[in-house]
């Protein structure tokens, strides 16, 4: 056979075996999301515990992903809603089947004001008689505050916990512009408008020192007087244990009361059995968080409805692609105008997980939400962030409820260039010239500094 002959050969059978294989790919990609959608449904068994492992990226609203636990790219990645979390241990406070919850995480990464809300949910819980028991090998800062709403907390005997305050440290790039020939032009209002400050200075401003310092000194002091409230141990005992860092270990950690017992898994299992009624030899029923949240649905259709809208993100001009957790303008304002249309619902909540963004967008959401509050109530709910932008949307409510741990205010606004034409010219040997009409022909470049009427302007 010639070389040709044998080439086109091998060519057309690997085509045909690409063709088959897409073929089957397909096929087995369909079985799979079959599989997913006709999921059994999910039975609660008697004397059961709900577990809830944390560790997971909490935001707002809980994006489903259809690949969960699927060995596909995608398939690990972990989300938990504040919202639906808050109503899976509001259901199981009433269910005979849940005897109590077994609290499991190390690093939630969620912010202050929603692990605020997680702990006030577990607390409610509790108050219904039955338990919640935490156990891990390591607690973060975050973590241990939101174990603190537990009735105990284990550890493992090698374990860590973390309890020695907070910080903020901010990145400034003024000497790298400065070392690559970058001059940043930045307009401002506000002094406390600190987010183009990296861009200018080489440390914080005053100003900047000031609002971050309160911001983790009254962080922190919220946190010492619940951690005293639920542990039973004097704020400045607590303080003086941040402060100088004495947890260095586990056994410290008990010595000094910020945990019960430090116990090995199978340990804890049998303290969980325990709690149960149940000998020894017999399995612990546990239902996972994603499982239970599927065992039952509160919704009821009714004539009397809240809506409510989550707003998180950064606040951008257009509409929502669906896949970034952005507040698009055009979306959010068409979002608020059918709820204010709709008979059925009677009042609006708009959920604020913000540190804020465009300011056109921002004004459009606003004055949707003026309209819509002279017809029903408007409430905003803040969470980790209602700042700039997301401050706006929410000042235009009837009423604004926030967390104490709730970063809001950042009230002003700032624009920024960047003037090119050192690093171009002295580093890499490019220069612009230019001819316009008038002075305003060319506005918006990085190839030159303004002109004084251009920054005027």
């Amino acid at each position: 056979m010639s070389f040709g002959k044998a080439f086109f050969s091998s060519c057309l059978g690997a085509l045909v075996a690409l063709i088959l294989f897409s073929i089957l790919s397909v096929f087995v990609f369909s079985a799979i999301i079959a599989g997913l959608s006709s999921e059994k449904e999910v039975v609660v068994e008697d004397n059961s515990i709900l577990h809830l492992k944390l560790d997971a990226q909490i935001t707002e609203l809980q994006q489903e992903n259809p690949f969960a636990g699927l060995p596909v790219p995608g398939g690990d990645v972990e989300n938990i809603g504040v919202l639906q979390l808050k109503e899976v241990i509001d259901h199981a406070k009433t269910d005979n089947k849940i005897k109590g919850i077994y609290l499991d995480l190390s690093y939630p990464a969620a912010g202050f004001s929603s692990i605020e809300e997680i702990r006030e949910s577990l607390i409610d819980f509790r108050k219904s008689g039955k338990w919640v028991i935490a156990y891990s090998t390591v607690l973060s800062e975050n973590a241990y505050y939101l174990a603190t709403a537990a009735d105990k907390i284990y550890l493992n005997p090698e374990g860590e916990v973390e309890f020695n305050g907070l910080t903020v440290e901010v990145g400034f790039y003024k000497k790298l512009f400065e070392k690559l020939d970058i001059k940043p032009e930045v307009f401002r209002v506000g002094e406390f408008k600190s987010a183009v400050e990296p861009f200018l200075l080489d440390k914080m401003s005053p100003e900047n020192r000031l609002q971050l310092t309160e911001l983790i000194n009254s962080i922190h002091g919220h946190i010492l007087q619940r951690v005293s409230e639920a542990r039973n141990i004097p704020v400045e005992k607590l303080s003086e244990i941040s402060n100088k860092m004495v947890i260095r270990n586990s056994k410290i950690a008990q010595e000094q009361g910020l945990i019960d017992s430090l116990l090995y898994k199978d340990q804890f299992d049998a303290v969980l059995k325990q709690k149960l009624g149940v000998s020894e030899t017999k399995d612990i029923k546990f239902v996972k968080y994603g499982k239970y949240r599927k065992s039952f649905s509160n919704y009821k259709s009714t004539k009397n409805e809240v809506a409510v809208i989550v707003a998180e993100g950064t606040i951008i001009p257009g509409e929502n692609s669906g896949s970034e957790v952005v507040i698009a303008g055009e979306t959010f304002v068409e979002e608020i105008r059918k709820a204010r249309e709709d008979e059925d619902v009677k009042a609006i909540v708009l959920r604020v997980n913000s540190p804020g963004g465009e300011f056109r967008a921002s004004d459009m959401i606003w004055r949707e939400i003026q309209l819509a509050k002279k017809e029903k109530p408007v409430i905003a709910s803040m969470s980790d962030y209602a700042a700039s932008g997301g401050y706006y949307i929410a000042m235009g409510c009837d009423t604004i409820v926030a967390q104490p741990h709730t970063i809001t205010g950042s009230i002003g606004i700032f624009g920024m260039m960047f003037d090119l034409s050192g690093f171009l010219g002295n580093k890499i040997g490019i220069t612009f010239d230019e001819v316009k009409t008038g002075e305003f022909g060319e506005m918006y470049t990085f190839t030159r500094p303004l002109t004084d009427a251009e920054k005027n302007y």
